[in-house]
Order: structure tokens, then C-alpha cells, then sequence
């Protein structure tokens, strides 16, 4: 089946006594990462939140938010589920905070990557039964960073060759408190992300350079540019902001990309990766606003932007559906938002776009774009009844259109046997056979 149930364990289900009936929960799908052998790791979100319930013994009625990570086998059912983000009844507690945000990679070895803004980094057991290791960064509006932090990243990708690819923040930016998702770097070939030292990345690209707050103390020694750590005038020139502004000629626009932010960069290749940069967001419509998904070669050269794209037509504005995935394997980038699904050949030409006008390709407004696997399946999640659809890619990007559309129509089919093994009550699927490891 292309079609997976993103569940929830029963269990969890049983301590809180959830009635899916009720309201005050919520459920969510984050992220999804798969193997070369097949497996899949989907996270996702658990909360109940009701008012008057804060300070209740009573488990059936406390408030609760977990996060969860559920790994499927090749077969699509799942074989074990991580629960993490505060204490379970009766249990000690959590070794790993929930955060908005995160994300996850498998890592050569096989050991799960759970990261989250600013820059916090878990590593799991493949079995997700342990917490290997840890590198925390807490999420804070000071202006310096906590005694004690430790991070890593807020994202990871991996090259096909093992390599990292990370997004970190920084400290001191402008006039904004807290730190920022400001650098992209990527590890030496040959290092690994384990227990002890942390393997040293090489920033490549910084998205702001305006730092004259920043002192020593705001920089990371496993971050760097030359012969030391990123910060201050430390750093990649010129920035993505410049460089971006520059190639676009929004220089001193009022709606260019000064004071903009960047999402999870993605690995289209080796040596070549997409970082997505959205200009400013203000509290009107943002339909139009300037946006680039740039592409940076591993020296830090900026070679352009996927094309094809325009500011308004095409805006990822709407709905706020910031995520670029790519297949560094077959060297092609995708997008997902509520005007269409885009496909890029790695020289940023614009390949094929499936319209959301289009009656064929009318159901996708209705899923989030989460990762493409090493297969080169594209996996989406069903915003409201949490189902992952995997669609293979075809060798011809010319042919996804045809493809997209024979997995859409497929959809209703295998949803139907799903719900009849599952019984979902408000399409919230729990399941009972997964092993439950309380991080």
C-alpha cells in the first residue's frame, strides 16, 4: 500500500482516558523521514488542553502535550513509538522537550536525529528505545545564550555521501532578542554524529550580517568559517540577504528581504543544497512578498534559485507551507502549497507544477509536503485525517503529473481498508501493537 495510519499508541490513549469525541485535542503530523530499507519515521503531536484542568490529580482530565515518533516497517504497520515532551502518568521525566519545529533525519548509522529551533539535537536509538545523546539549547527571548546550552543544530539533512547538512542559529542578530536560525553548514566527509565530541561544520552561508551586538560568547566552536568560530564578521559574505536582494534588485525595498527568515535546507545533491528564504512577515496579507528558494553550491556560492515561481500566483504565503524537500540521489527539488505541487531538475528549472485549480490535483490542498525518501517517493500528510500518501516519482519529471493524479485517486481506496483495520474516531488512529519507549 502507498497509504500509512499515523497513529498514536493506545496505551497513551488509555492513561489520559481521551475520548476522541470530545474536544480540546489536537493532533498533528510534523515530520517524516524514511530508510533505504524501507522503514519510515513519522513525528508527530498529541495535546489536550482544557482550562480548568491545570491542576487536576486526575489523568483523565489534566492537560497533556507529548510528541511522538512512530517507526513503520517496510510493511507500512508500525513497530515501535517514541513518547516524549513531558512526564507520562506514573513516569519520571522526559529526557527530550517538545518543541514546535522539529524535524528528523536517519543518520548512516542508523540512529535517529530529532532536531528543533534554536538548535537543540537528540539522538536516538534506530529502535527508538534510547536516548543516545544530547545537545540542548533552551527557547529563550534573552539576548545571550543560557549557562550550560550545548546545541548542535535546529535542522539536519544527510548528503548522499553521509555528510550533514545543518542549519544552526545565532545569538545578537539586529535588534531581535533570542537566537536565530542564521547559518547553513555542513560537516567534513567522514565525520559522524555520535556520543562525545560533536563533529565540527563549515558554515557555508549566513542568511543576516548585521551583528554588531554579538560578543565571544555568542559564537560555537563547532561552528565555523576558516580558522574559527562563526561570529561577528566571522562569516560567509556576502550574506543570503544581500546576495538575494542583489540578484532580485529589491535592494531597500520595503517588501525585499531584509529582516528575513529561512527554513530546513535540503541536499539536492552533493554538493549542492536548496535554502528557502521567505522576506519579512507582517500581520496583513503577505500574498506577494518576496521569496527565494536559493540554491548554495557547498563553497558557499550562490548558483541561483529554483525558477518558475511567481511572488503571487505561486505563494507560499498562503497557508504558510514554507517547506522545500529534495532528492539529492536523482537531483531534484519539490514544493507543496495551496496553489500547487512544483518539481525541480537541479539547474532550478521548473519541471512540472500540478495546480490546485486543476480538478485532478484539487485534493492537494489538503496535504502538507513532509520529505522525499531515498526511494524518490514524495511523502505527504492529510492535514485532518492523518494519513500518509507515499508517490512515487517517476524517473521523467514530465510524467509526475500522471502519477500524482493515480495516487490521489488511489487515496479513497486504500483509506478504506485502513479504516476498517483501524476504526479511527475522528480520524484519530491508535494502535496497539507498536512497542511504547517513554524517552
Amino acid at each position: 500500500m502507498n497509504l500509512l495510519p499515523i497513529t498514536a499508541p493506545a496505551s497513551l490513549l488509555d492513561a489520559h482516558r481521551l475520548d476522541p469525541e470530545a474536544g480540546g485535542w489536537g493532533f498533528r503530523v510534523d515530520h517524516a523521514v524514511a530508510t533505504t530499507a524501507g522503514d519510515t519515521y513519522v513525528l508527530t503531536g498529541l495535546r489536550r488542553y482544557r482550562g480548568h484542568a491545570a491542576g487536576s490529580a486526575d489523568p483523565a482530565e489534566q492537560n497533556f502535550g507529548y510528541q511522538l515518533i512512530t517507526r513503520h516497517g517496510a510493511d507500512g504497520k508500525p513497530t515501535a513509538t517514541a513518547v516524549f515532551g513531558q512526564a507520562a502518568p506514573g513516569g519520571g521525566p522526559t529526557a527530550v522537550p517538545e518543541r514546535d519545529g522539529t524535524t528528523l533525519a536517519v543518520l548512516p548509522d542508523g540512529a535517529v536525529a530529532v532536531s528543533s529551533p534554536p538548535g537543540s539535537t537528540h539522538l536516538l536509538s534506530a529502535e527508538l528505545d534510547e536516548v543516545l545523546a544530547s545537545w540542548p539549547m533552551s527557547w529563550g527571548w534573552d539576548n545571550r545564550q543560557a549557562p550550560g546550552e550545548d546545541p548542535f543544530a535546529a535542522s539536519i539533512a544527510v548528503t548522499p555521501a553521509g555528510r550533514l547538512l545543518c542549519m544552526t542559529s545565532e545569538y545578537g542578530l539586529s535588534n531581535w532578542a533570542g537566537a536565530h536560525a542564521n547559518t547553513v553548514a555542513v560537516s567534513e566527509p567522514g565525520s559522524a554524529l555520535g556520543p562525545g565530541p560533536k563533529p565540527l561544520l563549515r558554515a557555508i552561508a549566513t542568511l543576516d550580517a548585521r551583528t554588531g551586538r554579538q560578543s565571544d560568547a555568542d559564537s560555537y566552536a563547532h561552528v565555523r568559517y576558516g580558522d574559527g568560530p562563526v561570529g561577528r564578521d566571522n562569516r560567509p559574505s556576502p550574506s543570503l540577504t544581500e546576495a538575494l536582494s542583489e540578484l532580485t534588485g529589491t535592494s531597500g525595498s520595503l517588501h525585499g528581504y531584509l529582516d528575513s527568515t529561512m527554513t530546513r535546507p535540503a541536499a539536492l545533491g552533493e554538493d549542492l543544497f536548496v535554502v528557502p528564504v521567505f522576506g519579512k512577515t507582517y500581520r496583513s496579507s503577505n500574498r506577494g512578498q518576496e521569496f527565494s528558494f536559493a540554491l548554495v553550491d557547498d563553497r558557499g556560492m550562490l548558483r541561483g534559485r529554483l525558477g518558475g515561481l511567481h511572488l503571487r500566483e505561486d505563494s507560499p504565503f498562503t497557508g504558510f507551507d514554507f517547506t522545500v524537500v529534495a532528492d539529492p540521489h536523482r537531483a531534484r527539488a519539490f514544493h507543496l502549497n495551496r496553489y500547487g505541487l512544483y518539481a525541480w531538475s537541479a539547474d532550478g528549472v521548473l519541471r512540472a507544477r500540478m495546480s490546485t485549480a486543476e480538478k485532478p490535483f484539487k485534493p492537494l490542498v489538503h496535504f502538507a509536503l513532509l520529505e522525499c525518501t531515498p526511494a524518490g517517493e514524495l511523502l505527504l500528510a492529510h492535514r485532518k485525517q492523518h494519513l500518509l500518501l507515499r508517490v512515487p516519482v517517476p524517473q521523467d519529471l514530465d510524467d509526475l503529473g500522471p502519477a500524482v493524479e493515480t495516487a490521489l485517486k488511489g487515496y479513497g481506496r486504500e483509506r478504506t481498508v485502513l479504516k476498517k483495520q483501524y476504526e479511527p474516531v475522528n480520524w484519530l488512529w491508535s494502535d496497539r501493537a507498536a512497542t511504547v519507549n517513554h524517552l
